[in-house]
């Protein structure tokens, strides 16, 4: 995306995006919804919400919840299943402005296989293998473990040759054994992060926010936290191309992400609030690069001057 001398394409590997910004899952709905109240021109993809090999019916109510200046959710990834998602949201990808991903998840490594496999039958154009949602009713994260993360990887992998990310969790003890993990099974770019564990209550009904206690807590609080997975990630495997995700609200913030070695960045939780802030985003990258006389992101991408 080049206007104004400023060029604002990226790439992930051999993926080409026309701008760094990623739709992030599970903020744009199926994506084709989303495009009728924000202009997909304005991101490099839009990662559809995941969906699994048979229909899940998620968590009970209450199951979103706004807290500080952030949200809890525990949706518990409710889908339709693949099939479902196949048949009816399938053919109207092809219309949209920008590419979109489809994000499998799973109980085991075959069933992640299975939902990429069925996923790349239709118009996406990249798998995320989402193995880090924090509010599953069993509490497992394929994430936190580098053995079950590698197995789920290596499925995916040989069963599409689409290109595959996969996203990790900043709850990980140790994100770059992971992401070392699942580049070495075959990922072609790691998303960091996601949601961090969180909780709250309310103190006039004394229940928690959530139907299920524990479950993911987004937006601005959160930014610190995937930078740091980031910087630590692009420091340790410099060759490994990473979407950082985590409290991005303005163009400032995608600068913060690019420079500690990001090469895309997810906007999620400000969706809520602003479904176009992609626009306003876009605009304010622009100012900046201008401003500062950069012409292309890879100025940007991991350019922090050290102390």
């Amino acid at each position: 995306m080049k206007r104004s001398g400023v060029d604002l394409g990226t790439r992930l590997g051999d993926t080409s995006l026309q701008s760094p910004l990623v739709a992030a899952c599970g903020t744009v709905g199926s994506v084709v919804d989303f495009a009728g109240v924000a202009d997909l021109s304005v991101y490099g993809a839009a990662v559809a919400k995941s969906v699994s090999g048979t229909p899940w019916p998620g968590r009970q109510e209450p199951r979103l919840a706004a807290t500080g200046n952030g949200m809890l959710n525990g949706i518990g990834i409710q889908n339709p299943g693949v099939d479902e998602w196949v048949e009816t949201i399938g053919p109207e990808l092809g219309g949209l402005a920008t590419d979109v991903w489809g994000s499998a998840v799973g109980k085991d490594a075959d069933e992640f296989a299975f939902v990429a496999e069925r996923l790349a039958t239709t118009g996406v154009t990249a798998i995320e293998v989402n193995l880090s949602c924090p509010n599953l009713e069993n509490g497992k994260m394929f994430a936190l473990d580098t053995v079950e993360s590698a197995r789920v990887v290596r499925a995916v992998r040989a069963g599409t040759s689409l290109p595959v990310g996969v996203k990790l969790t900043p709850n990980s003890e140790d994100i770059v054994a992971v992401a070392a993990a699942v580049a070495e099974a075959g990922a072609d770019w790691v998303v960091l992060g996601n949601t961090v564990w969180g909780a709250g209550f309310d103190i006039e009904t004394r229940r928690p926010l959530l139907s299920g206690v524990v479950g993911g807590y987004s937006g601005a609080p959160i930014k610190p936290v995937a930078l740091r997975c980031v910087w630590q990630v692009a420091q340790a495997l410099p060759d490994l191309p990473i979407v950082g995700t985590g409290g991005v609200g303005c163009g400032g913030d995608v600068v913060e992400f690019l420079l500690a070695g990001a090469s895309a960045v997810g906007v999620g939780t400000a969706h809520f609030a602003s479904p176009r802030i992609g626009s306003r985003i876009t605009s304010q990258l622009r100012r900046y690069m201008a401003r500062h006389g950069i012409r292309t992101l890879v100025e940007l991408i991991g350019a922090v001057e050290q102390w």
